[in-house]
């Protein structure tokens, strides 16, 4: 059983930064492609960045050069570092674990992020 637990929302005024952070209870990133999404009010869950089991990384556009993830393989967690943010990036964030063999999913319960001023 996989179980991720969000931590690290909040408020935070335009401009500011927020670090995100996703933990396991155990090492599951030889196995499964970690990612973050968001959730806005009367909109579609979006993919913001995604690190695969080989370490590549990837953004959606809206996201690239503020967000960065990264991994501590030590604590069994997974980041997303957001900085200049904005306050169209309100939302509930999700941390998410993809099989890569089997493309069987895992959800965190979300964190709400807030910006505004």
């Amino acid at each position: 059983q996989v179980q991720l637990v969000e931590s690290g929302g909040g408020l935070v005024q335009p401009g500011g930064s927020l670090r995100l952070s996703c933990a396991t209870r155990r090492n599951i990133f030889s196995l499964y492609d970690m990612a973050w999404y968001r959730q806005a009010p009367g909109k579609q869950r979006e993919l913001l960045a995604r690190v695969t089991t080989g370490g590549s990384t990837t953004y959606t556009d809206s996201v690239k050069g503020r967000f960065t993830i990264s991994r501590d393989n030590a604590k069994n967690t997974v980041h997303l570092q957001m900085n200049s943010l904005k306050p169209e990036d309100t939302a509930v964030y999700y941390c998410n674990a993809r099989h890569r063999v089997t493309l069987n999913q895992h959800w965190g319960q979300g964190t709400q992020v807030t910006v505004s001023s």
